[in-house]
């Protein structure tokens, strides 16, 4: 039962990054609040933080059941793994002014520009590849089934929420997105 409620949570956490993330609703938003709307930016990611710490202490409540023995092999593939996802999430950043991501700038930002060098002239989606890593590692190093129930969940969104962002993307530079997909893989680099 804890992990058809850690799958939902994960669900209803996914779910309303998508809606949120969401240009057809920021437009309304920006419309319905005003001048108000330069701080949703950090509202979301403030809200996603509550959301994904109450994952972590709900999954830190169920009891512990290991899938796979922990030694020192899957002790060091975990490492590998998170300390790779956590090289492609610390460049992705580097790459993005990471204080309008947060939503610390909190005045009207100005047009955006596609970021197209460095780690995304390799793969459109740093981000989620650096997520996978990192959920890797953790499942490896954990062995748990929490933790294959927090990999699950991120692998069957990914589809969907690359969609979504892609059209978010799209709608926010036309072609030079639509170029720029067709040269750059999504997540990983040889296919």
């Amino acid at each position: 039962m804890e992990y058809i409620l850690l799958t939902l949570s994960w669900t209803v956490f996914y779910t309303l990054h998508s809606l949120l993330a969401s240009s057809k609703l920021k437009r309304i938003l920006r419309v319905k609040i005003g001048s108000a709307f330069k701080w949703y930016r950090l509202f979301y990611s403030v809200f996603s933080l509550v959301l994904i710490t109450g994952i972590m202490v709900q999954s830190a409540l169920i009891p512990k059941i290991i899938l796979i023995s922990k030694g020192t092999f899957t002790i060091y593939l975990g490492y590998l793994f998170a300390a790779f996802g956590t090289i492609i999430l610390v460049k992705s950043a580097k790459k993005i002014a990471l204080s309008n991501f947060i939503g610390f700038n909190s005045s009207e930002q100005k047009q955006e520009k596609l970021v197209i060098s460095g780690i995304y002239s390799k793969i459109r989606h740093p981000l989620y590849a650096g997520l996978i890593l990192v959920f890797l590692g953790y499942f490896f190093f954990s062995g748990s089934v929490t933790a294959a129930v927090h990999l699950a969940c991120l692998l069957v969104y990914l589809p969907f929420g690359i969609y979504f962002e892609e059209k978010n993307l799209i709608d926010l530079f036309g072609d030079q997105y639509k170029v720029y997909r067709t040269k750059v893989p999504a997540i990983l680099p040889w296919l």
